[in-house]
């Protein structure tokens, strides 16, 4: 009898046997096993997330790099190209951008000053990592980090406010920006086959409407 009332006990315990570990989650839900190094995710921050082995990193994502070699990086170059006025660089040489005319797509207000504008990852580096981009290579995070489809030269407050948030977790202030907001994220997403969650597609579809 006492034979059987131990396994019966056993059978009960084994589920939280099984999930417990040592220590807390991450804000990702997750933690890496100390012993394995393996990547166990046992929540979710939002319905966006694919389980991954890898715990997000920004320096293995390598961004505002010079891939022609001609002294303006990633960074210099959208802001060229997102310029809509007289640019002026840095002590006169063409690789540091510090004057322009730039107008945010998220609000719809107009700067001067590079250094008042950051260049926002449309689809965010650690929202790429948790939808299918945490095992790529070094190469292929350094390709996607310096994609010039996911970056826009954007207000450097409102960058900050987005942070790593999908669509079901942020839109731009501006609506009238919302449609083409939902397509460069699309595309992104289907260069790089980024899972998209159903409360991400729900809000893609209404900022499409």
């Amino acid at each position: 009898m006492k034979k059987i009332f131990s396994l019966i006990l056993i059978f009960l315990l084994l589920p939280y046997i099984s999930f417990s570990h040592p220590g807390g989650l991450d804000s990702n839900g997750g933690h890496t096993d100390k012993k394995t190094g393996v990547y166990h995710l046992h929540k979710t921050k939002t319905s966006s997330l694919v389980p991954h082995r890898t715990a997000y990193n920004r320096k293995d994502w390598p961004h505002w790099v010079d891939n022609d070699n001609d002294c303006q990086d990633t960074r210099a170059e959208i802001l060229i190209r997102d310029n809509t006025g007289t640019i002026k660089y840095k002590r006169n040489k063409p690789c540091n951008v510090s004057w322009g005319k730039w107008v945010c797509p998220y609000t719809g207000k107009e700067f001067t000053k590079a250094s008042d504008l950051d260049i926002d990852h449309i689809v965010p580096l650690s929202h790429a990592h948790r939808t299918g981009g945490a095992d790529w290579s070094r190469e292929k995070k350094r390709e996607f980090a310096n994609d010039s489809l996911n970056l826009i030269a954007v207000d450097d407050d409102i960058n900050k406010e987005k942070s790593d948030q999908a669509p079901d977790e942020w839109k731009p202030p501006l609506k009238s920006y919302w449609p083409e907001y939902a397509r460069k994220w699309r595309a992104v997403k289907q260069k790089y086959n980024l899972f998209i969650s159903p409360s991400e597609e729900a809000a893609l579809q209404e900022m499409e409407r």
